[in-house]
């Protein structure tokens, strides 16, 4: 039998430990530290275990008792559940024994996954009785905010830097809220948001209600151990724009572990970002416990947070798995799109190719040892970010109608490839 609160039982500051109530709070009052939910495990263990799992529906809230619900989830109930594909032909392209692809450009149903997080921030915001939600973002997370607060009734507020991406800000507007576009980059655009989220009372997904939001990236996590039968992997390569959803990752893990699900072994967290907005891994490389933030210029903007607000607890994650952290240009995150769909029929966003660029280096380097077996977490859909690859992957070959024409083209075509 769970609690009034489920199985949450406080909200607890990273840094001090100080317990809070489960309410819209994110900040530590005595050391400014962030709040984090934290469960009663010895409740949970009494019923939580593979067998449940397993005889639930496949989505994310296979895993309720692990996300920061009181009640059952209210909002996104078809969210997750997303393939790891077995990616034998990029192994062979990377040079690596065993690769495989957590596949969240497919997520319902804004294909991010973002929906994943959303979909329990949205949730708990009902609980807590809120009618207005609201984010900042650079893209996805509005998209998802747009799409799941629509189909729960909710009025949306999306704050996106002005020059974000075409298709991600029709890809919100579609939905129907707010969608306000801010002359500045995504760091000035949050802070706006908290001061709008203090005079209005709102629940900004990735504000007042963070502790929340964050937990529902734990549940990609979750899957990854289930689909590789009930394992962790040895190494897990994850795009990092604020450095939660590589936190939430590992906390996933150990919390599995914890609660006898899987077994405890050495897994390796390693994080991913692009070099013209790498604040976390500039600061690993250099053998730094704090980032020096930068003023983002990539076309990953998706992952274009020059302050990342858990940037700190990142770089924490990697130096304790034993994990490493690099970045790449945009000419290699457009190749790392490329090899992604050329080789396995997946298109990524930029993010996407951040994470198999910066994989491909980790092989390279021997970081990843080619020998180990490699998941790399895909987050969005390539359909987001066209304009990142229009003019970088081929171009059309026009003829009239004629075969004659046809096969004057196939023929010059392999007379090229001999």
């Amino acid at each position: 039998m769970t609690t009034e609160n489920g199985y949450m039982k406080a909200l607890k500051c990273r840094e001090c430990g100080r317990e809070y109530p489960l309410t819209a709070n994110h900040v530590c009052e005595y050391d400014f530290g962030p709040l984090e939910v934290a469960y009663d495990y010895d409740l949970i263990r009494k019923s939580f275990n593979r067998k449940t799992i397993e005889s639930r529906a496949q989505s994310m809230w296979r895993y309720r008792e692990l996300l920061p619900v009181a009640t059952e989830p209210t909002v996104g109930l078809q969210v997750g559940h997303t393939p790891l594909i077995k990616a034998d032909r990029l192994a062979k392209r990377l040079g690596i024994r065993e690769l495989w692809i957590k596949n969240d450009t497919v997520n319902y149903p804004t294909l991010s996954f973002k929906d994943r997080v959303v979909s329990v921030a949205l949730s708990r915001s009902k609980e807590l009785g809120y009618k207005t939600v609201a984010c900042a973002s650079t893209g996805n997370l509005a998209n998802s905010v747009a799409a799941n607060a629509a189909s729960a009734g909710l009025r949306a507020f999306v704050f996106i830097p002005a020059d974000l991406e075409q298709g991600k800000i029709v890809n919100s507007l579609v939905y129907g809220p707010e969608v306000i576009g801010i002359k500045g980059h995504y760091d000035e655009v949050n802070r706006l948001c908290a001061e709008i989220a203090g005079k209005y009372g709102w629940a900004f997904v990735n504000v007042n209600m963070r502790p929340y939001y964050a937990e529902g990236s734990k549940s990609m996590g979750f899957e990854i151990a289930e689909q590789m039968g009930w394992k962790l992997p040895q190494h897990t390569v994850v795009p990092m724009a604020s450095g939660s959803l590589l936190t939430k990752i590992h906390k996933s893990y150990q919390e599995f572990a914890k609660l006898g699900i899987v077994e405890s072994s050495g897994y390796k967290i390693h994080g991913a970002q692009a070099s013209g907005c790498s604040p976390i891994t500039v600061a690993h490389k250099a053998g730094l416990d704090f980032f020096k933030p930068v003023k983002p210029d990539t076309i990953a903007k998706s992952l274009a947070i020059g302050t990342p607000a858990d940037g700190f607890y990142a770089l924490k994650v990697m130096k304790e798995t034993q994990g490493h952290g690099d970045d790449v240009t945009d000419d290699e995150i457009r190749e790392g799109i490329r090899l992604l769909a050329e080789y396995e029929g997946i298109f990524a966003e930029t993010a996407g190719g951040v994470t198999v660029g910066v994989a491909k280096k980790l092989i390279a380097n021997g970081r990843i040892p080619k020998d180990d077996s490699a998941v790399l977490c895909i987050t969005g859909n390539g359909l987001k970010t066209l304009d990142a690859v229009v003019g970088h992957v081929g171009n059309t070959k026009e003829i009239r109608p004629s075969l004659r024409e046809f096969e004057a083209l196939l023929s010059a075509e392999e007379k090229a490839s001999a």
